[in-house]
């Protein structure tokens, strides 16, 4: 299992990234897309749709389940990756690249809540005991 130290996490499985503009960058964690399987369909939000903190926001489904995506700031999803959408397959090959939306962010000290690297891999951890 892994999890970049340069991203932030939420406990629900999701990364987010803040980039130089201010954006956040919103993705599935290695474990979610491991614990999901063969991801086959992808529904990101749509761009201008305001979504709050830890609100379902996306729907990722695999082979064995379905599952929401959740939000990890408050803001305005700004974009979609569509190349995601279409080929729902990348979010397994790598799921650190295949980010799912865009959020401009109402209040980005909200990132400060998020987890760290090690702090999201121990709360993984717990789950598979």
């Amino acid at each position: 299992m892994t999890a970049p130290d340069n991203l932030k996490y939420a406990g629900t499985h999701e990364w987010a990234r803040l980039e130089a503009d201010g954006a956040v960058t919103v993705g599935i964690t290695f474990h979610a897309q491991e614990q999901l399987g063969d991801v086959v369909f992808v529904q990101p939000p749509g761009v201008g749709r305001r979504v709050r903190q830890g609100e379902a926001c996306a729907v990722i489904e695999s082979v064995k389940a379905a599952s929401d995506i959740h939000a990890p700031v408050s803001g305005e999803v700004i974009a979609a990756n569509s190349e995601v959408a279409e080929k729902p397959e990348r979010v397994n090959q790598d799921p650190y690249a295949a980010w799912l939306f865009r959020i401009r962010p109402d209040q980005p000290a909200e990132m400060g809540a998020l987890l760290d690297a090690e702090a999201y891999l121990k709360s993984a951890e717990k789950e598979k005991t």
